[in-house]
């Protein structure tokens, strides 16, 4: 459990820190992973239509609905590690 944590923290830090910036729907993947490892299920409604951003941002999140942290923390290393 620790490893995986230390992990996941290595691989946020390297998401800073990447060759090039990944594509749109890349960068949404890694905010989905990133906030179900660390916040969980997304709540509240989703935004409005003049949102566009926040829409795609809670579409992306909510699509990981019942994911656990765990395993949200694991896809999200391995998506990074694939992007260095």
């Amino acid at each position: 459990m620790a490893d995986l944590q230390a992990a996941f923290e290595k691989a946020v830090a390297e998401s800073k820190t990447l060759p090039e910036k990944p594509d749109n729907m890349t960068l949404l993947k890694i905010y989905a992973l990133y906030k179900q490892a660390t916040v969980g299920d997304v709540e509240g409604s989703r935004p409005g239509f003049t949102d566009m951003v926040g829409r795609a941002k809670w579409d992306a999140w909510n699509a990981l609905k019942g994911q656990s942290a765990d395993e949200a923390k694991q896809s999200y290393i391995d998506l990074i590690e694939s992007l260095k």
